[in-house]
């Protein structure tokens, strides 16, 4: 198993996974994201099962034993199901999660405390600033919440914007497509009237890049329009779902 090191903003690596999907599907990338600053932070654990491609892939970035912060949007494989792995190797790292996450899931399962943050809360790594965003069901879980890198305007949007098969780490061009494709293919974002209005939230930090857990990650002049749309597309889900 191969894990893929990219530098898709100043200090923040795309930690990339291909896992190839069964009878010719195209199957995902497994994207974590590592910021490199003072006191390092990992978006994203992956599963148990890719624990030790991406702590070696990690591991040519930063020496593990550095690693200060260990956070991810929800309680999911994918998310977080090798974190008492990482914090076995980076006995100073401490698992952060928002408030509603701590309680009904961290506090349980990570083995010394973790930290809970309020929304809009930030951490200061020391060269870089993250931004705790509270997402409740955004992409899915009650417990869901994203963050954003103040200093180089990037937002890590978890499974928002999914796309099938490989992906180069770093694209300028228009994704929605895909993404729309990906989400009929598995219906995974929650449809309540809160989703668009928190995509808009999102647009509202009109963010540079977009670092995406399934698929190439996003910069340029495009991520606000395409938060914009996935907001719409959502909308208009739910708008025909009430209708019927």
């Amino acid at each position: 198993m191969d894990t893929r090191v990219d530098e898709i903003a100043d200090k923040i690596y795309r930690l990339c996974t291909l896992i190839p999907g069964a009878n010719g599907a195209p199957g995902f990338t497994f994207n974590q994201f590592l910021i490199d600053a003072d006191e390092p932070l990992l978006f994203h654990t992956g599963m148990r099962s890719l624990f030790a491609s991406v702590s070696t892939a990690a591991s040519k970035v930063i020496d593990l034993k550095r690693l200060r912060w260990i956070t991810y949007s929800h309680a999911e494989a994918d998310e977080c199901g090798s974190l008492n792995d990482w914090l076995a190797a980076a006995p100073q790292a401490t698992a952060a999660q928002g408030r509603f996450g701590c309680a009904i899931w961290l506090n349980d399962q990570a083995p010394r405390p973790p930290r809970a943050l309020a929304d809009n809360e930030v951490l200061d790594l020391g060269g870089k600033r993250v931004r705790h965003l509270s997402t409740p069901h955004v992409p899915h879980a009650v417990d869901a919440s994203l963050l954003y890198e103040e200093t180089t305007g990037t937002l890590f949007s978890s499974d928002l914007f999914t796309q099938l098969g490989d992906s180069p780490a770093l694209t300028d061009k228009d994704i929605i497509e895909p993404a729309i494709a990906a989400e009929k293919a598995y219906g995974f974002t929650s449809l309540t009237p809160k989703t668009g209005p928190t995509i808009r939230r999102l647009a509202a930090l009109a963010p540079r890049t977009i670092a995406i857990m399934h698929g190439a990650s996003i910069a340029g002049a495009n991520t606000v329009p395409m938060l914009e749309a996935l907001a719409g597309y959502y909308e208009e889900q739910l708008r025909q779902a009430m209708a019927t």
